[in-house]
């Protein structure tokens, strides 16, 4: 692979993580987002002791937080490790509260193709992940130029 083309997709794949995940931090910060009745959901189901109104500032300032790192040189590892906290949460609605998620047997609600879409957003954070962890010089096993 060329270093060029692996330095710009990684560079692309940094700022598509930030504006989704800065974004979407930021409409929850504002209530404006509308996955905030599916937060409220599974934050009613798994720590009810927890207000929703607190419980949501930090969630999105800790969203926006991720985004933020992904476009910070030298910060993609903590970005990624913190992503995968965030994305262990996310797939929780399917199994905490599958009311709002599944209509029906392997067939998600609207709110269960958000999460469920998020497979992609895990494949690109491993490529940023990989390739500013290793490298665009690194010759990583079985790729050719």
């Amino acid at each position: 692979m060329n270093p060029k083309h692996i330095h710009l997709s990684s560079l692309i794949g940094r700022l598509a993580l930030f504006i989704v995940y800065f974004w979407f931090g930021a409409l929850k910060l504002f209530d404006l987002s509308p996955a905030n009745p599916l937060v409220a959901g599974l934050l009613h189901a798994t720590m009810p002791f927890w207000s929703f109104d607190n419980f949501i500032i930090w969630f999105a300032l800790f969203e926006m937080l991720i985004g933020l790192l992904f476009l910070i040189p030298r910060c993609e590892k903590i970005a990624f490790w913190l992503f995968v906290i965030h994305m262990a949460t996310t797939v929780m609605p399917l199994f905490f509260i599958p009311a709002m998620t599944w209509q029906g047997f392997l067939t998600p609600t609207l709110e269960g193709q958000y999460i469920i879409k998020n497979v992609v957003l895990v494949a690109l954070a491993l490529f940023v992940y990989s390739a500013n962890e290793y490298g665009p010089t690194h010759k990583l096993k079985g790729l050719r130029d």
